[in-house]
């Protein structure tokens, strides 16, 4: 179990790495051994580590070969060898033994048409920095939670709603609507 979280930001122009920072802080339970982020000009992304798959060399935020694509990744993806494999064919180069890297190459050959390909449990988000977008997803079945926001043209994203509340402009207010909403639906 490993914690994830991001923001980003149209408003500004550097993303300040305090906000991101206690975001992770508040999910560091879910990955004692270590942190990492990855902050450019609209995105922060942070990862609270637990260490199961390549231990000493798969820190994240992992990027591709050219630093265009940086993923955080939650869960665990149960075919990542083959996958592997296959994109080493292709010609893709990797860096660590990572199930977390075999996703951000199969992204960058496959696009989202990645996600048919993928057999296990996961959230994950991928930021392409020549693009300027974000993909998030996680498995079909929602075994490994992402929850999200959407206020004033920032986004956030993270494995837990704690998180989300330690960015400053998220409410701590109960919507009446999306409550009742819930228990109508």
């Amino acid at each position: 179990m490993c914690g994830i979280a991001g923001i980003l930001n149209n408003n500004i122009t550097r993303q300040d790495s305090t906000t991101i920072s206690k975001m992770i802080q508040t999910l560091r339970h879910r990955g004692p051994e270590e942190t990492g982020l990855y902050i450019d000009n609209r995105i922060a992304l942070a990862h609270a580590r637990l260490s199961i798959i390549d231990i000493s060399e798969g820190i994240q935020p992992i990027h591709n070969e050219d630093k265009s694509l940086w993923i955080i990744f939650n869960g665990e993806i149960f075919n990542y060898p083959e996958l592997r494999a296959e994109l080493i064919k292709a010609g893709h180069k990797f860096y660590t033994k990572s199930d977390t890297e075999v996703i951000v190459h199969l992204y960058e050959e496959y696009g989202i048409d990645s996600l048919q390909k993928l057999n296990g449990q996961f959230a994950f988000a991928i930021w392409n920095s020549n693009k300027q977008t974000l993909f998030i997803a996680r498995d079909r079945v929602g075994i490994l939670p992402l929850f999200y926001t959407h206020k004033n043209g920032v986004f956030s994203f993270a494995s837990e709603i704690k998180a989300l509340f330690a960015h400053p402009s998220i409410d701590r207010n109960i919507n009446k609507k999306s409550l009742d909403q819930v228990f109508t639906f």
